[in-house]
């Protein structure tokens, strides 16, 4: 069979492409296979069968258990309710702290990821949990509350560079009809976290009558987030990282401060449609006040809610699953997966925000609890725990589809952090009002119906752009446009080298 080589022309560059004069697929060029050089070791497969070190899974996989450690030990001390402590006050003081500052930071961090890379701002986010946490354990022996309102800041910083790395990860490594499974697993094995967190506190004390949690939760977790931010450091460059279909990731291969503080502007004037997701955005982290601390933390014994926390993580995991399942559906064309994604999550939303309206009626902060309910209670504690743990469910749904939206729109790691930063930032600024809120003591009412309000509101304001922008494809040049890599560095597959044809210039 004759061979036609034909030169594609991209934006960013022109790549050389080897092109069948009559084939459905496509011959993979010398120039290209040398790009996956076996000779390196993280390319070679483990026992023969398990994916290289370098393969997008595996580099998922092990940010997955960088989160498991840092961010899972913080939710399994938040689920609790006042990080542990007898009152919520002093965990809300934190809370704002904290979201203030990642807010602040968040909308940056992005273009933080891209100038340091991911290693360096996974290991530098994970590093904050460990002082945050800390501070508790510094608190129950000195009352030092400026401690952990400094930790609280402090980790909003750090904090906003491990999750815009993991976010960039999460929807630039795996291949497109993947991301819903990929963030399946990452979202298990994190909430993994929380589920070992919660069963730490929950055994420690469990005949422990007092409304705080013993020395040796936080010196647990203390040691867990030390282990997390260290693994960090053994994660691959994004350069060398490949897609399980042998594709290279989309990046900037050499990043400058005024070149990211430009994009980051750049992406907002290009694409002043993404402003419809910001309400969403917006929304993500804003129902954590009340369930952590409204409704976990003043309804319950200290044990219970340790057990409440292990049930609330437990079911992102399922719900993580259920919502991935159905957005890698292939029976269904991309956009359509996306349409039915947000008719489920509306749904969702409708229905067990408005089970919760039935336990928040007689709900409020007049309440003076002198009985807290305990699993041992048999009925009394069943309802509000399948309650707790649809709460929970929720969560994994509302956040991995906010995600594969993101990933839906963009393959490229470096517009994918610009993404993820404006994701963060302002789902801590919501994070950071919803926390101000119940620290000034406003009615439980007003920042549960806020709550619901707001995730049923902002999924109308994003659903145009589920309708018009979600196509079965991302083109490649779409996403080298603003690149300095070049067609052919990226092309690593017959699968990808049809894709640049089919979305590029005729060849």
């Amino acid at each position: 069979m004759s061979q036609i080589e034909s030169e594609t022309k991209s934006p960013a560059g022109t790549a050389v492409v080897d092109v069948p004069s009559s084939s459905d697929s496509l011959r993979v060029s010398e120039t290209k296979r040398s790009i996956y050089d076996n000779s390196k070791w993280y390319n070679r497969r483990i026992f023969g069968k398990l994916p290289p070190y370098s393969n997008g899974l595996s580099q998922i996989i092990m940010v997955s258990f960088v989160c498991f450690m840092c961010p899972g030990m913080f939710n399994a001390l938040s689920g609790m309710g006042g990080a542990g402590l007898s009152s919520p006050s002093l965990a809300n003081k934190a809370n704002i702290a904290l979201y203030s500052t990642f807010a602040s930071v968040g909308f940056f961090s992005g273009t933080i990821v891209n100038l340091i890379g991911v290693r360096y701002a996974l290991a530098f986010g994970g590093s904050g949990y460990s002082i945050y946490i800390a501070s508790f354990l510094c608190y129950k022996h000195t009352q030092n509350q400026g401690f952990i309102i400094f930790a609280g800041a402090w980790l909003g910083i750090t904090a906003a560079t491990l999750w815009a790395a993991t976010s960039t990860c999460n929807l630039a490594y795996p291949v497109e009809d993947k991301k819903g499974t990929y963030m399946f697993i990452f979202w298990s094995i994190f909430n993994l976290g929380g589920v070992i967190g919660s069963l730490i506190p929950l055994g420690q004390n469990m005949h422990n009558s007092s409304s705080t949690v013993t020395d040796g939760t936080y010196v647990a977790f203390l040691i867990l987030t030390i282990v997390g931010f260290v693994l960090a450091l053994f994660l691959l460059p994004v350069k060398n990282v490949r897609r399980t279909d042998g594709s290279k990731v989309i990046y900037q291969k050499h990043p400058s401060f005024n070149g990211e503080m430009r994009e980051l502007f750049r992406v907002l004037m290009r694409e002043p449609w993404i402003l419809f997701l910001f309400p969403l955005f917006f929304a993500s982290n804003w129902f954590y006040t009340y369930e952590q601390s409204d409704f976990n933390t003043t309804n319950f014994t200290v044990r219970t809610r340790a057990l409440n926390s292990c049930l609330f993580w437990l079911m992102q995991m399922f719900g993580s699953l259920a919502i991935g399942l159905l957005l890698d559906f292939k029976k269904y064309s991309r956009r359509s997966r996306g349409l039915i994604g947000w008719v489920v999550v509306f749904c969702l939303t409708q229905l067990i925000w408005g089970l919760g309206f039935l336990w928040e009626r007689n709900h409020t902060r007049a309440d003076v609890i002198t009985s807290p309910i305990d699993f041992s209670d048999g009925s009394r504690y069943v309802g509000p725990m399948f309650l707790y743990m649809f709460y929970g469910f929720f969560d994994a749904v509302w956040q991995c589809y906010a995600y594969w939206i993101m990933g839906a729109i963009t393959n490229s790691a470096r517009k994918a952090a610009i993404y993820a930063g404006y994701y963060k930032g302002l789902q801590s600024a919501g994070a950071a009002i919803a926390w101000s809120l119940d620290n000034d003591l406003k009615p439980y009412r007003a920042i549960y119906g806020s709550t619901w309000g707001l995730l049923a509101g902002s999924l109308v304001i994003a659903f145009p752009i589920l309708y018009k922008k979600i196509e079965e494809t991302t083109p490649i040049e779409q996403d080298l446009k603003d690149s300095d890599q070049t067609l052919d560095e990226v092309i690593g597959s017959e699968e990808f080298q049809k894709k640049a044809i089919s979305t590029g210039v005729d060849a």
